[in-house]
């Protein structure tokens, strides 16, 4: 009979792992293959104790009184901080889990014995989720009741194999499927290296290519009367226009101008050619801290274009502690609000969440007391405000009004994460030193 490992004894491991391996190099790539197959059980065993975590819970929420439809409200919460990932990403492991135990045995097993990794059971089980729980039993005996049957198979081939079969089981039932992504259709944006972001299009593959053909053929035709820039960079300078209604007004390696917002956390002394950076950031988009330089021409290019400039100025001082900014925009009603969002760069003040801040939480409820303050508020995303809501979570502030936030989240097992809001541009840790005999001094 298998006794399960605690926690102690998987970390005991853990550390006898992180051993260098030694022998040649044919020992050396076993010892790869190895722990590869090993990263793929732990996933397995992570998948088993979820849904174990997850039944245990409803069942003490159900014993507590808690109504049927609130049952299992911040199970997800709690694996994602104990996996350190996001709440939305704790969301969709659980339910792989469920969907490994209960319905796809043959993917767990493959799971476990390292035929697959995380991310390819991940793809079964997404693509068979518009079958019926036969269908899908079906298509896991099918694909991996064999573990040979998946050796040397890449990601491309299996997400292949699995859409083929789904089609032929059930067509009507994957169209069904295509027609109400459709209502997932959304644009999203984020960070590239080197102050560059991504915006992303999630439409119809019709609508898509129509998109790209018409930019693409805008942009061509505008090279062939005689315009410099490259297919890329016209592609992209044109959108920009038809989105915004702006006149494209780009030329070179410079993109038009536009109107935005610069948050510049800076003290006074910088404010003027200064080094200090700023944070370019817009309603439900975090901030992005871009050099001082790059805020500059920025700010300078939007002016000479007539395009509206919005600054914002956080004031610090030499340690880098905001101290005051200047009035807020009409568009934010909430000044403290505005601040906690700025506070943490527009991201949710959970540990390990990406998400942009949505909602303006009390760190200590307001109906125990908790003052409506910004010594005792946190931006969150609408996910972590509602995880926390449930039965036995609890916050509170660790660190001095004075230094970065830091606030201690406590789950109903009664594990402790502790999330400080990042530093600003120009924070510096205090630390002393002497500057004479017996004389020391606080610097940043």
């Amino acid at each position: 009979m298998d006794i399960p490992l605690t926690a102690d004894e998987i970390r005991s491991y853990a550390d006898r792992v992180l051993v260098a391996p030694g022998g040649g190099a044919a020992d050396q790539v076993e010892v790869i293959a190895a722990l590869e197959e090993l990263k793929s059980a732990v996933c397995a065993a992570q998948a088993q104790a979820a849904v174990a975590f997850d039944v245990q819970r409803r069942a003490e929420q159900a014993r507590a009184g808690v109504r049927a439809d609130r049952q299992g409200r911040g199970t997800a919460a709690e694996i994602a901080l104990a996996r350190r990932e996001s709440p939305h990403r704790g969301q969709s492991l659980l339910g792989l889990g469920k969907i490994l135990v209960a319905e796809m045995p043959h993917t767990l097993a493959r799971l476990r014995d390292g035929s697959l990794n995380e991310f390819r059971a991940t793809l079964l089980a997404r693509e068979t989720g518009c079958l019926s729980a036969e269908q899908r039993a079906f298509v896991d005996e099918e694909l991996c009741a064999d573990p040979r049957a998946l050796h040397g198979v890449g990601t491309r081939e299996l997400l292949g194999r699995v859409r083929r079969m789904a089609a032929e089981l059930d067509p009507a039932a994957v169209a069904r499927r295509a027609r109400r992504a459709e209502a997932d259709r959304n644009v999203t944006v984020r960070p590239a290296p080197d102050t560059m972001a991504y915006l992303t299009g999630l439409m119809p593959v019709a609508q898509a290519v129509a998109a790209y053909a018409s930019v693409r053929a805008a942009a061509l035709s505008a090279r062939a009367q005689g315009d410099q820039r490259s297919l890329g960079q016209l592609m992209s300078d044109l959108m920009l226009a038809r989105m915004t209604g702006l006149p494209d007004t780009g030329g070179g390696e410079h993109a038009p101008a536009v109107p935005l917002t610069i948050n510049l956390t800076m003290s006074d002394e910088t404010l003027a050619g200064g080094h200090a950076p700023a944070v370019l950031s817009g309603d439900g988009v975090a901030g992005e801290v871009v050099p001082a330089e790059v805020a500059r021409h920025l700010a300078a290019q939007a002016s000479g274009s007539g395009a509206a400039v919005w600054f914002r100025r956080l004031y610090r001082n030499r340690l880098g502690r905001l101290v005051a900014m200047t009035s807020r925009q009409r568009l934010f009603p909430d000044g403290i609000a505005e601040l906690l969002a700025l506070q943490g760069l527009g991201i949710c003040a959970s540990p390990y969440c990406d998400a942009p801040v949505r909602h303006t939480d009390h760190i200590q409820p307001a109906d125990e007391g908790g003052a409506t303050s910004a010594a005792n508020g946190q931006g969150l995303c609408e996910a972590c405000n509602h995880a926390k809501q449930a039965p036995g979570w609890r916050q509170r502030v660790v660190s001095s009004p004075r230094e970065r936030p830091e606030v201690e989240t406590v789950t109903p097992t009664g594990h402790r994460y502790a999330a400080t809001a990042p530093a600003p541009p120009g924070w510096r840790e205090p630390r002393f030193v002497q500057v004479g005999p017996g004389r020391y001094g606080l610097i940043a």
